[in-house]
C-alpha cells in the first residue's frame, strides 16, 4: 500500500496518475470516494452524504470505511496508492488499525517536497477544465488555445479557491495537521522524501528511486 503525501499544488494527483499506469494499482483519492458514495445510495453514502450536505468534514470512520470497501475491490487486491488521506496522525492511525485487520500494511510513504513560493505560483497559474477536469498551466502546460481544453475544447477557469491568501491559508492547514503525519511514517520507517519542485518527469524517477530503497 501506498501514501503520496504533499502540500496542495505539490502536484500529487499528477504522480498518483503516472504511478497507477506504471504499477498497475488504482489511484484511490478520498474526494473521489466521497462523491461516488453521495451517488451510490448506499448506507455509507447516505451516512458521508449527511455530514457533506451540512458542510461539514465527514468523519474519520466513515472515510476509513469507504476505503475499506475500495481495497475490497478485485483491482486494488495488490495494493493501491492512498491520495489526499491520510491527511491527520488520528487517521494515519485509523488507517492502519483497518488495514491490519486486512494482514495488509502502508509499504511506502512517499513525500513530494517543494518550496512554499513555488507552490504559490503553480496554483496561481493552474487553469482546470469545467467539463472534464483536465488541468493546465499557463506557463509549465499551456493549452494549444488560450482559455480552451485541450481534450474536449470546454472553457478553461480558475479555481475560486486558487487565490494567494486561499493557497496561503490551506498551506498554513497543511504544515499543522498534515505534517505531524510526515513524523508517524518517518517513525516507522517508511517515508521517503522526493524533490517536487524538478519537472514532472524527473520528479517521477525519484518517486520510483524512492519505491525501491
Amino acid at each position: 500500500m501506498l501514501v503520496l503525501m504533499g502540500p496542495p499544488g505539490v502536484g500529487k494527483g499528477t504522480q498518483a496518475a503516472r504511478l497507477e499506469a506504471a504499477l498497475g494499482l488504482p489511484q484511490v483519492s478520498t474526494g473521489a470516494l466521497l462523491r461516488a458514495a453521495r451517488r451510490d445510495g448506499s448506507a455509507l453514502g447516505v451516512e458521508a452524504a449527511k455530514f457533506m450536505d451540512a458542510g461539514n468534514l465527514v468523519p474519520d470512520e466513515v472515510v476509513v470505511a469507504l476505503i475499506s470497501r475500495r481495497l475490497a475491490e478485485s483491482d486494488a487486491q495488490a495494493g493501491a496508492i492512498l491520495d489526499g488521506f491520510p491527511r491527520t496522525v488520528s487517521q494515519a492511525e485509523s488507517l492502519d488499525s483497518m488495514l491490519k485487520a486486512k494482514n495488509r500494511s502502508v509499504d511506502r510513504a512517499l513525500l513530494l517536497t517543494v518550496d512554499e513560493t513555488a507552490v504559490i505560483d503553480r496554483i496561481l497559474g493552474r487553469r482546470t477544465c469545467m467539463q472534464c477536469n483536465s488541468v493546465f498551466h499557463i506557463r509549465s502546460k499551456p493549452p494549444r488555445v488560450a482559455g480552451t481544453c485541450d481534450a474536449c475544447g470546454s472553457e478553461l477557469i480558475s479555481r475560486k479557491d486558487d487565490n494567494e491568501e486561499a493557497i496561503r491559508t490551506r498551506l498554513a492547514t497543511y504544515r499543522a495537521s498534515t505534517e505531524p503525519v510526515v513524523g508517524f511514517y518517518r517513525s516507522h520507517g517508511v517515508l521517503r522524501e522526493v524533490d517536487g519542485g524538478q519537472t514532472v518527469d524527473k520528479v517521477f524517477e525519484g518517486l520510483q528511486g524512492a519505491l525501491n530503497h
